[in-house]
């Protein structure tokens, strides 16, 4: 046991001895500020990675804008068309071409003609809403099996 202290003080005593020796300090100098300039350097080019990530997204972002720009001139070029003014005109001030005979309709007789359409989508909830998906059945099974239920209850 004291064999390997009194070793063990020697290796110690002959680190202390390296370490007074300028070539050891300066290596472990060199080696220092080779980590320091390596974490640097690494630093550097994540952040560098992170900016160039970002100014992806924005030159992105910025393609995005200028198509949105692009499309709104063309529908404001589009609504400036005579095409659209006539049919604007038509849509919401029933008016006409000229020489096109205009037929006015009130509203009540307009309606009076009309049939409604059946709604198959409540048809479809209140079938959905009295049945249990498979999922539940299957987890009530379960249940019923578990707590030994009978399924005439």
């Amino acid at each position: 046991m004291f064999a390997k202290i009194k070793q063990y003080q020697t290796h110690i005593l002959a680190f202390v001895a390296q370490l007074r020796d300028l070539r050891v300090v300066g290596m472990l100098v060199f080696l220092v500020i080779l980590l320091l300039v390596s974490w640097s350097g690494v630093k550097t080019i994540e952040t560098n990675y992170a900016l160039q990530k970002q100014i992806s997204r924005l030159q992105q972002e910025n393609a995005v804008k200028k198509l949105t720009n692009e499309n709104m001139k063309l529908e404001n070029q589009y609504f400036n068309t005579p095409q659209y003014l006539e049919l604007a005109a038509r849509r919401d001030f029933g008016l006409a071409a000229p020489g096109e005979p205009v037929i006015a309709v009130p509203r009540a007789v307009a309606l009076s003609y009309t049939v409604d359409l059946p709604k198959p989508a409540v048809a479809e909830k209140t079938k959905a809403q009295s049945e249990p998906s498979v999922h539940q059945r299957n987890f009530q099974a379960w249940v019923d099996f578990l707590f030994h239920r009978n399924n005439k209850e």
